[in-house]
């Protein structure tokens, strides 16, 4: 535990001063977020707040993963097994910085262009096709030295359901689908101040919890194996906590910036960086299905954008005003600040709705 909190505290910390530094060096440069004419009440003197903020929370999680790792070496024994950095680890921050690359692209684009025309959506989903399906290979290939991978061929609720085995082509395949889903997710959700930070920040807690919750219940723990308890068949646990920790303080620090009025924003680099790293701690935790529903605000902004445009193309009719669901509201007469705030709530029944289920599961093993 003390690992998962060094590495929470010091992303914080990181974050929180790094952020003003990041905001005075974007302001320097004019690398100001180009903001559409849509009739928007939110988007009235944003233009010009400096973006790429999601810069500084990647950065801060790498510095906080690397501290997390130092904290392990004063642990006991049974502790000191994840002690070097793991391939769960590499297939995590990988994912972090690269879909963050690919956002970086785009929101550089839009800046050197000066209009919100950066990067095609081809060309992001290209990116992030491209990245999914090389962790996934890794991920999938590269075996521990107790047998497990980060991923499995089977999909994932809780644990790995025995009957949905989809081979590893299959494996990839969703591997693929879950991080472009949740990083294009996180992605749509990011439109008013402090909204897509505040809903990243409580799912990722929750993946903190259940990562460190799977390492106290660890197969790979002799503990566990000789007394043939309830234990969860996932690699290298703790590493995941301390990842999702990490990312969750990082961002915590940002938003004390970010939130409504906004000094900087993530942007696409930061948008398209969490949503991956949060598809890949559902797969690495062997909880793929479980992340609909922890990630609930999420797949709901994302099916309601599906929906419009289904609609509009096939009828010609809008179901909603406008499309990311949140801007429905705001021409409904709702202020950002409200939407923004009954948004978390709904993030935050959603993770605690997830992580009831996921604990029942447990009592109902062990009970």
């Amino acid at each position: 535990m003390r690992a998962v909190i060094v590495a929470a505290v010091v992303a914080f910390v990181v974050s929180l001063f790094l952020t003003p530094v990041a905001i005075r060096v974007f302001s320097a440069l004019k690398a100001g977020q180009p903001i559409r004419s849509l009739g928007l009440a939110s988007n009235e003197g944003k233009r010009g707040t400096p973006a790429m903020g999601g810069v500084v929370f990647i950065l801060a999680t790498l510095v906080a993963y690397v501290a997390g790792h130092l904290a392990l070496t004063t642990l006991p024994d049974r502790q000191i097994a994840q002690e070097k950095p793991t391939m769960t680890a590499l297939v995590l921050l990988g994912l972090f910085v690269f879909c963050g690359a690919v956002g970086f692209v785009d929101d550089f684009l839009k800046v050197r262009k000066r209009n919100s025309d950066g990067l095609s959506a081809k060309g992001k989903l290209l990116g992030q096709a491209v990245i999914g399906t090389v962790f996934g290979i890794i991920a999938l290939s590269v075996v521990s030295t107790n047998g497990q991978t980060v991923v499995s061929e089977n999909i994932s609720f809780i644990r790995d359901i025995s009957w949905l085995n989809v081979g590893k082509i299959g494996s990839v395949m969703v591997f693929v689908f879950v991080i472009t889903a949740m990083s294009n997710g996180v992605n749509l959700t990011d439109g008013l101040d402090g909204l897509a930070t505040g809903a990243s920040t409580l799912v990722l807690a929750a993946y903190a919890v259940i990562g460190y919750w799977q390492y106290r219940h660890w197969c790979a723990d002799d503990t566990y194996a000789r007394a043939n308890e309830y234990c969860y068949q996932v690699r290298d646990p703790l590493e995941i906590s301390m990842i999702a920790a990490a990312a969750a303080g990082a961002c915590v620090g940002f938003l004390w910036w970010n939130t409504s009025p906004a000094r900087i924003f993530m942007g696409d680099v930061g948008a398209l960086g969490l949503g991956a790293l949060i598809g890949g701690l559902a797969v690495a935790t062997h909880t793929t299905l479980l992340s609909i529903l922890i990630g609930g605000l999420f797949f709901i902004i994302t099916i309601t954008w599906v929906i419009q445009i289904v609609s509009y193309k096939t009828t010609g009719r809008r179901v909603f005003r406008m499309v990311p669901l949140h801007h429905h509201f705001e021409l409904a007469g709702w202020s950002e600040v409200n939407i923004v705030v009954r948004f978390w709530t709904i993030a935050g029944v959603c993770v605690a709705a997830g992580l009831g289920i996921f604990y029942s599961d447990f009592l109902a093993n062990v009970g």
